[in-house]
């Protein structure tokens, strides 16, 4: 193992082990949480699964919130997302998030802070929800300041290849896998790959095209950790662009950047763009100038739902009966 990558794992280990032998102290909050994470740097599909998780919820009448830490975002502290908001101020996913499953997203540096004002904020609703109201812990696997009542991680077949940072792009190595409590996988994933000792949970894939009216002849504009999936996404669904803009994960766009993709529709005679969810609100006070511009969402769908979250609630209720 490289030097670096040798040096980075030995730190988090001593992290994970002052955690585990309780010298560091993880904050509990009266509500439970359920904390969905990956150990790679962007790109497994945390925000669209926890859309699909927080849909799963709404299915049972299950009240809930979203604690986020609201990635380069240029505010400070604990604030209640606005779904009409900027990202700079909220980040994008978190107002991608209360955009779809129309339930407060908090975010803040400190996530145990931002669930306390969720439980301060939303006391007076719970009593409504059979007294049953859950936080979401977006991105929260290596969050270990926060107790949490079922851990899920995103694996992809990558990740059981990468090497940790700096030189790849594992936070945690495959161990760590070990903290969690349902591991979610591709459902293509071979069998073989999967000697975890954890449940596994199968997530399927796709883009929604239902309803969308394309533009012909498209440019795609793609700010994400993973463009090129994106762009195989589109072309298997019969898309194919006149000219692709991929920018880096959580991109601001920048007048220059609007000019550049202006540029290019005309250069190549496009009647509009196509890009990501995510994309369009970090492209929200630009999208005037690039119009027509349409935004494919992603859909995770999980396999045997019921039967997933039957056993998380069942975890769940052990644990707090502990308590």
């Amino acid at each position: 193992m490289n030097p670096l990558s040798a040096a980075f794992g030995a730190l988090v280990r001593t992290r994970n082990s002052l955690y585990d032998r309780g010298v560091f102290f993880a904050e509990t909050l009266q509500w439970p949480v359920i904390s969905v994470g990956n150990i790679s740097v962007g790109g497994s599909g945390k925000t669209p699964f926890t859309v699909l998780l927080g849909q799963e919820l709404q299915k049972r009448k299950l009240a809930f919130d979203v604690l986020s830490r609201g990635y380069k975002r240029k505010s400070s502290g604990v604030k209640l997302v606005d779904p009409d908001g900027l990202a700079s101020e909220f980040g994008d996913e978190p107002i991608l998030l209360a955009k779809k499953l129309h339930v407060p997203v908090i975010v803040g540096e400190d996530r145990a802070a931002a669930g306390r004002f969720a439980e301060k904020t939303f006391a007076d609703l719970r009593p409504a929800h059979g007294d049953t109201w859950f936080h979401l812990l977006d991105d929260g696997f290596q969050h270990r300041r926060l107790a949490r009542s079922f851990d899920i991680v995103l694996v992809s077949e990558e990740d059981l290849e990468d090497r940790l940072l700096p030189l790849g792009r594992l936070r945690e190595s495959v161990t760590a896998l070990s903290r969690a409590d349902a591991i979610v996988v591709p459902e293509a994933m071979p069998e073989e790959k999967l000697q975890f000792g954890k449940p596994i949970w199968r997530v399927k894939r796709r883009l929604d095209l239902n309803g969308q009216k394309l533009p012909q002849r498209p440019v795609v504009i793609a700010g994400i950790a993973k463009p090129q999936r994106f762009l195989t996404d589109l072309r298997r669904a019969g898309i194919h662009p006149v000219a692709e803009a991929v920018y880096s994960d959580h991109h601001a766009y920048a007048r220059s950047d609007i000019e550049h993709l202006a540029d290019l529709r005309d250069k190549h005679n496009s009647e509009g763009f196509i890009t990501t969810e995510k994309d369009a609100i970090n492209l929200q006070p630009h999208h005037a100038a690039l119009a027509p511009i349409v935004r494919i969402p992603l859909i995770m769908e999980l396999h045997d739902a019921e039967r997933c979250l039957d056993t998380m609630f069942a975890v769940i209720r052990q644990r707090l009966s502990l308590h």
